[in-house]
């Protein structure tokens, strides 16, 4: 009996054993389950999460940024439940009081009752606020309009910052201010522009290929007087003819840039270009239906019409076919060589470029760079999207990128990438490149949809990797030999950059020229580089 008892108490404690085991072991597995890791993501792949992620929270979407210290996409949600569901496709979740559609109706607020000139606003995601900046001349009654609407929306809606600039466009004024000179000191400027005629690299008697003198000298030259590396009034130092010579420096006769018009290609990413009394920059190379065009800023295409690629007007680039300003800020400029073949790439400014291949939109926490021809490079990161700008005089522009990176006058209209994605136009700010500030770009990919253009040009042109350097005139090809006029052309030998030091006898000079007759180093026919060029 008792063996009975003890066998059965046995069994019944083996039941309830497994039933136990039945119960817990759910619970031991779930309790094993970890939310997924953070994805380290590229700033590309990153707004692809961030896109899918945004349609499914629906109005509980609240925006996002990146973390770029370690490549993480956080996603604001309004409840733990979205915070879930978040986190479970590699993105790190952040619960926030304001949703993305009680943001865009602050932000409409102070459009219908704060337009005040001198304030810009932008949406943080980082704060989940709006951020409102008003620069120096917002002041007394301005300030009170400004105050007023803010107060109410509530502190938890808005924060309220002052900037020691002033917001204004960025075009320049005075073209002859480009990266060259003023004007009057410019590469072509008769008697002083980069050697003048008698000093320049190698003035009549004294150039690489002066009279007498110059690569063999009248009748012993490589070709003799006349056609060695350019004889007496044909040298890259010739009178009247030099590189540098009057009214002609660093380049031939009468023809800029790229040597009597062989040259199809045109200027890239961050480039000078003048319209009028407007210097701005150029932006992108793009295509229209195939053809060639470039976009810039809307206040630029509103300064004038036509644009060249140097002060005085002598290398034509384009006409504006569409320009947008105020509201937006770009403008589509038509290159009016149908068979132009611009390289899609920006100027990095140190002799080297960045290919552009694609157009991103831009995200808060993205490192960005700008290069424009004033203050050439610059980097930094995007602070603010969906901005407004009021630049005074019912000047007003919605729908641009805020950042940290600084820009100044002439730099309009330029490039503003990551990597190799076009991501905005430079439309204007407050601050310089000294004291720092905030800058504010057009959206690439809103001026590609307007215009229907499509990033690139063709893939080749100017520059190869150094942006003008060995592509510009006579590159490597139009003087016999190496240097010719080609390495001491446009991009190096402006008077700006060069001068008669890298354009004279010791660049461009019989040594280097390889002048057989017939092929002249840097002659009239392939001259170096147009004063306009130098500006560049």
């Amino acid at each position: 009996m008792n063996k009975r008892l003890r066998t059965g108490a046995i069994a019944t404690a083996g039941v309830a054993a497994v039933a136990a085991a039945a119960i817990l072991l759910p619970n031991a597995n779930a309790s094993t389950d970890q939310p997924a890791a953070p994805k380290t993501l590229s700033a590309h792949s990153a707004t692809q999460l961030a896109t899918s992620l945004k349609a499914d929270l629906g109005d509980q979407s609240a925006g996002w940024y990146l973390d770029s210290s370690n490549g993480h996409l956080v996603m604001n949600v309004l409840s733990e439940d979205d915070a879930a569901s978040v986190k479970a496709k590699g993105a790190v979740a952040k619960v926030v009081q304001n949703s993305m559609t009680a943001l865009k109706s602050g932000a409409q607020t102070l459009r219908d009752n704060a337009s005040v000139p001198g304030t810009a606003w932008s949406i943080d995601p980082k704060t989940n606020k709006i951020v409102v900046v008003a620069d120096r001349t917002v002041t007394g009654a301005k300030m009170a309009t400004l105050t007023k609407t803010t107060n109410g929306m509530g502190e938890g809606m808005v924060t309220v910052k002052r900037s020691q600039g002033e917001f204004k466009r960025y075009d320049g004024g005075d073209a002859g201010s480009a990266a060259g000179g003023a004007a009057g000191s410019a590469a072509e400027g008769a008697g002083d522009a980069a050697g003048g005629a008698g000093d320049a690299a190698g003035g009549a008697g004294d150039a690489a290929g002066g009279a007498g003198d110059a690569a063999g000298g009248a009748g012993n030259a490589a070709g003799g007087a006349g056609n060695a590396a350019g004889g007496a009034g044909d040298a890259a130092g010739g009178a009247g003819n030099a590189a540098g010579g009057a009214g002609d420096a660093a380049g031939g006769a009468g023809d800029g840039g790229a040597g009597g018009g062989e040259q199809a290609a045109g200027p890239i990413g961050g480039s000078a270009i003048f319209g009028g009394n407007a210097r701005c920059s150029l932006g992108f190379n793009v295509t229209v239906k195939g053809a060639p065009a470039f976009l810039t800023a809307g206040h630029c295409g509103n300064d004038s019409k036509t644009w060249t690629a140097d002060q005085g007007g002598s290398q034509p680039l384009g006409t504006v076919s569409d320009s947008q300003f105020p509201k937006t800020d770009f403008a589509l400029v038509t290159y009016d060589d149908a068979n132009a073949q611009p390289q899609s790439a920006v100027d990095l400014q140190n002799g080297s470029t960045q290919e552009i291949t694609k157009a991103a939109e831009a995200a808060v926490g993205m490192k960005v760079q700008r290069s424009g021809s004033t203050t050439g490079l610059s980097d930094g990161t995007v602070t603010g999207l969906d901005a407004t700008v009021n630049y005074g005089n019912g000047d007003i522009v919605n729908g641009l990128i805020q950042t940290d990176v600084c820009a100044e006058p002439g730099d309009s209209g330029g490039a503003m990438f990551s990597e190799d994605s076009a991501v905005g136009l430079t439309s204007g700010g407050s601050g310089d490149c000294t004291a720092g500030g905030e800058t504010f770009f057009q959206p690439v990919t809103d001026a590609l949809k307007a215009t229907g253009a499509e990033i690139g040009a063709g893939g080749g042109g100017a520059g190869g990797d150094a942006g003008g350097d060995d592509a510009a005139a006579g590159g490597n090809g139009a003087g016999g030999g190496d240097a010719g006029a080609g390495n001491a052309g446009a991009g190096n030998a402006g008077a700006g950059n060069a001068g008669a030091g890298n354009a004279g006898a010791g660049n461009a000079g019989a040594g280097n020229a390889g002048a057989g007759a017939g092929d002249p180093g840097a002659g009239a026919q392939d001259p170096g580089a147009a004063g306009g060029d130098a500006l560049n």
